[in-house]
């Protein structure tokens, strides 16, 4: 276990794993479902024209919920729930590459930018077909004429005997098999990469950086899980800034059904401006609000009570 500042860090070779993985996994399931029908309205208002469909977050939110009800908001949270896997992926990525890094590097700032970067890389090759499947199910209901591909009516699935056809999900994800095959799965990768590596690279020096700042301004006895609490948005708030024009690239790739990431770029630039590029940006920074309040409580929590248990009596917090 290492200092920085005053703020303890929980290395690998500190947790029981056993621990770790299965706590891990509620940990995950319940961030998701917390933050995805903010997620579902920010994807909305990145792939939408202009202001074609609704004029800002707490408008899409109303308008949502008035015409498709709660549900309305957790379109394709199902099959989301297999970014389970990338989630445990990420986790074990960052721990490991940050050890291999320790190894050349004592600077906190380097193990994090290269351990957040590269457990990004593995988590998204995970998550990007899952991310396909659940956009366009997302795009159902009031955006579906934004989308490629349409699901069937449930009216219309369980008429179609000679087709079995097992719910909306099973439909959307034949479609872009027949379509675009086996590569439609991984359409925007590029973009997604380009998004979501800087992103996580930034988040967690960043990160590590509000708290280190924090714990030098707060009294002694605050807790450090409250000053990490609050540095985890600070830098969520930081991080998605700075990526939020690749991330409206990345959703418009995938949910319109572009092959190059430099011609989406230039059709938004000359359709909406600069400000096209901040589409869904209010919407993402309310998202990782709560999302890094949880991952940081969570994920630091969850190190505390993965702690190998010849280390508890020696760890004061």
């Amino acid at each position: 276990m290492h200092q920085k500042g005053a703020i303890q860090i929980i290395e690998w070779e500190d947790l029981d794993k056993k621990k770790f993985y299965s706590l891990g996994v509620f940990m995950t399931l319940t961030t998701r479902a917390t933050v995805y029908p903010v997620s579902l309205i920010r994807t909305r208002l990145q792939v939408q024209k202009g202001k074609s469909l609704y004029s800002g977050t707490f408008d899409a939110f109303c308008k949502i919920l008035r015409t498709e009800g709660v549900w309305g908001l957790y379109r394709g949270f199902m099959v989301n729930t297999f970014t389970l896997f990338s989630g445990q992926a990420y986790i074990t990525t960052y721990e490991l590459v940050r050890k291999y890094v320790s190894n050349y590097s004592p600077s906190n700032t380097v193990k994090s930018v290269v351990a957040g970067g590269a457990a990004s890389l593995v988590a998204q090759t995970i998550t990007v077909p899952i991310d396909v499947v659940s956009q366009q199910l997302m795009m159902q209901g009031q955006g579906e004429h934004l989308s490629r591909f349409k699901a069937k009516p449930k009216m219309m699935l369980t008429a179609t005997k000679h087709k079995p056809t097992f719910g909306q999900t099973r439909d959307i994800t034949v479609q872009i098999f027949t379509t675009d095959g086996f590569r439609g799965f991984y359409r925007g990768y590029v973009a997604t990469l380009l998004t979501y590596i800087p992103n996580s690279a930034l988040w967690w020096p960043f990160y590590h950086f509000y708290a280190e700042q924090l714990s030098l301004l707060a009294p002694s006895e605050c807790p450090h899980l409250i000053l990490q609490a609050v540095a985890g948005p600070m830098a969520a708030a930081t991080a998605s800034t700075i990526t939020n024009p690749m991330d409206v690239v990345r959703a418009r790739v995938q949910v319109e059904g572009r092959s190059s990431v430099i011609e989406t770029f230039k059709q938004l630039l000359a359709e909406e401006g600069v400000w096209g590029l901040s589409k869904g940006l209010s919407a993402r920074v309310i998202s990782s609000i709560p999302t890094s309040i949880l991952i940081v409580v969570g994920y630091e929590t969850l190190k505390r009570l993965s702690l190998r248990a010849d280390l508890i009596e020696s760890r004061h917090w």
